[in-house]
C-alpha cells in the first residue's frame, strides 16, 4: 500500500514538473527537482526533447549530477558528459559506487577517462583503475569492490564492534564474506545471524561454506541467469585462485536483464537499445537508413525471383493475388520459432545436447501446421477459382498454393530454429541478423515454391 502511494506521489510530482516546464516558470521546476529521486529525474530527462532536457539539467543541483548520471541512458549521459569539464565530472562521480563510476568512465575516451581519474582521490583512483581492467560485459565489469570482509577466528561481538565503527554498510549487503589472510573466500555469514547470535559465538561456528560464487570472467548474461534461478540478492566474485575481488548485487543484475530485454526487442527492428527516443532527427535517420538499406536488398532479391517467372504470372493472373500469402505465412511461422529459440538461447535452455531434439520437434510442428493450412488455403482457392469461373484447372491451382504453403511453412520453421544456432557459432548476434536472414529465406523460398509449381502445372 505504501509503495503504491509512493508511486502515485512520484507520478503527481512528474506531472507538476511537466506543467511547470510547459508554463516556462523555472523556480517551481527547481523546487520540484529537489523533491524527486535521482532515478525519477533521469526518467524525466529521457522523456523530454533535447531543448527542455538541457534546461532541466541546468536547474539541477550540482551535488546530484552524479546520482542522476548513473541512472541515465548511455547515449543521453554521453551528451551531458561531453559538456562537462573533467573537474566537474570528477566531482560528480566522487560519491558514487565503484561499479557505477566504472560504467560511466568506460564509455569515455581514454584521454578524458584518464583526466578524470587523475582528479579523483588516490584510494578511489586505484580501485577504479583496477575495476576498469575487466571487460564491461563480464562479472568483473559488474562487480562493486566495496565489500565487507571478516576473519574466521573472530567473534560476533568483534564483528558488531567493527560494523559500529564503520558506521554504514554498502547497499544490498545481506552477507558478510569470510576470508583468510590471502583473501581467499572461505564462506559467508548472513547479516541476520550476526544480529541474532550470541556475541561470544565464533564466526567459524556460523559460517556457511556452501554458496553461489561468480568467476570474474563470467558473462553478465550468465550472472543474471544465476541470480534469477537462485533468487540471489548478492554474490561474491572470485578470481582464478579463489580470492574475493568484490560482489555483484541485484540492482546491477536488474540493469543487465533490462538491457538484454531491450536489446532482444529493438534489435529485431534494427534499432539500438541505447537510442534516444527524442534524439536529433539527422542522427536517428542515419542510424535507421543503414537497416532500411539492408532490408531493401532482401526485397530486391525477392523481386528478382518473381521476375524469373514473369511469363507464368502472365498466363495465370490469379497468381498475382496469391503471391503475398505463401511468403507471409512462412515468415510468421518462422518468426514464432526464431523468437522462441533466441529466448531459449538467452536463458541458457539450448545447448549442443538438445539442439537435435529441438529441430525434430519444430519439424513436426511445421508439418502439422503446414498440412492444416495447406488444406485450408487449397480449399479456399479452389472455391474462389470455381466461383470466378476461371478457365484454368482449379485442382492444379489448389495443389499449387497448398504445396507451396506446406513447403514454405516447413522451410520457415526450420530456418527459424537453425538460423540463430548458426549465427551464434559465427559470433553474430541472432537478435540483430536473424530476422533479416529469415525474411529473405521465407520470401525467396515462398516465391520459388509457388511460382515454380505454377510453372510446372501451367507453364
Amino acid at each position: 500500500m505504501a509503495e503504491n502511494l509512493n508511486n502515485q506521489t512520484r507520478q503527481e510530482q512528474l506531472q507538476l514538473l511537466n506543467s511547470a516546464l510547459d508554463s516556462g516558470h523555472l523556480i517551481p521546476v527547481r523546487n520540484l527537482l529537489e523533491e524527486l529521486h535521482s532515478a525519477d529525474i533521469a526518467h524525466l530527462l529521457e522523456s523530454t526533447p533535447p531543448r527542455v532536457r538541457n534546461v532541466i539539467w541546468q536547474l539541477l543541483d550540482k551535488e546530484r549530477e552524479g546520482d542522476v548520471l548513473q541512472h541515465l541512458n548511455d547515449e543521453i549521459r554521453q551528451n551531458f558528459i561531453e559538456n562537462m569539464q573533467p573537474q566537474e565530472l570528477a566531482n560528480a562521480l566522487a560519491d558514487l559506487d565503484t561499479d557505477d563510476v566504472v560504467d560511466i568512465l568506460g564509455d569515455l575516451s581514454n584521454n578524458v577517462s584518464n583526466q578524470v581519474l587523475r582528479l579523483l582521490d588516490e584510494q578511489n583512483r586505484a580501485l577504479i583503475e583496477h575495476a576498469l581492467t575487466y571487460p564491461e560485459d563480464t562479472a568483473g565489469g559488474l562487480m562493486n569492490i566495496d565489500t565487507i570482509m571478516i576473519r574466521p577466528r573472530v567473534s560476533v561481538e568483534v564483528v558488531l564492534r567493527y560494523l559500529r565503527i564503520r558506521g554504514s554498510m554498502p547497499p544490498n549487503t545481506d552477507h558478510l564474506y569470510v576470508v583468510n589472510s590471502r583473501d581467499v573466500l572461505i564462506g559467508s555469514v548472513p547479516i541476520s545471524s550476526i544480529l541474532t547470535c550470541d556475541p561470544e559465538t565464533s564466526i567459524t561456528q556460523i559460517v556457511d561454506e556452501e554458496m553461489f560464487t561468480i568467476p570474474v570472467d563470467m558473462s553478465d548474461t550468465e550472472v543474471a541467469q544465476i541470480f534469477e534461478r537462485h533468487d540471489l540478492v548478492s554474490a561474491p566474485v572470485l578470481d582464478e585462485e579463489g580470492r574475493l575481488l568484490g560482489r555483484i548485487t541485484i540492482d546491477d543484475v536488474v540493469d543487465v536483464i533490462r538491457e538484454e530485454a531491450d536489446h532482444s526487442l529493438l534489435s529485431m527492428a534494427g534499432l539500438d537499445e541505447l537510442e534516444d527516443t527524442f534524439g536529433p532527427v539527422l542522427v536517428t535517420a542515419r542510424k535507421r537508413a543503414i537497416w532500411l538499406g539492408i532490408n531493401l536488398l532482401t526485397v530486391i532479391l525477392a523481386a528478382l525471383v518473381i521476375g524469373l517467372f514473369e511469363s507464368t504470372i502472365g498466363k495465370v493472373t490469379l497468381l498475382a493475388v496469391l503471391l503475398p500469402i505463401v511468403p507471409s505465412m512462412g515468415g510468421i511461422a518462422g518468426t514464432q520459432t526464431l523468437t522462441l529459440v533466441i529466448r531459449g538461447m538467452s536463458l541458457g535452455h539450448i545447448s549442443d545436447g538438445n539442439q537435435s531434439y529441438l529441430l525434430k520437434k519444430e519439424l513436426a510442428v511445421s508439418v502439422i501446421n503446414g498440412v492444416l493450412w495447406a488444406v485450408v488455403i487449397s480449399s479456399l482457392v479452389y472455391a474462389f477459382a470455381y466461383y470466378k469461373g476461371t478457365d484454368i484447372n482449379h485442382f492444379h491451382l489448389a495443389i499449387t498454393i497448398g504445396g507451396a504453403m506446406l513447403f514454405n511453412l516447413v522451410t520457415g520453421v526450420l530456418s527459424g530454429a537453425s538460423i540463430p544456432l548458426i549465427l551464434k557459432k559465427l559470433n553474430i548476434d541472432p537478435a540483430i541478423a536473424g530476422g533479416v536472414v529469415l525474411t529473405t529465406v521465407t520470401d525467396v523460398a515462398g516465391f520459388f515454391a509457388l511460382l515454380g509449381l505454377a510453372t510446372y502445372f501451367f507453364g
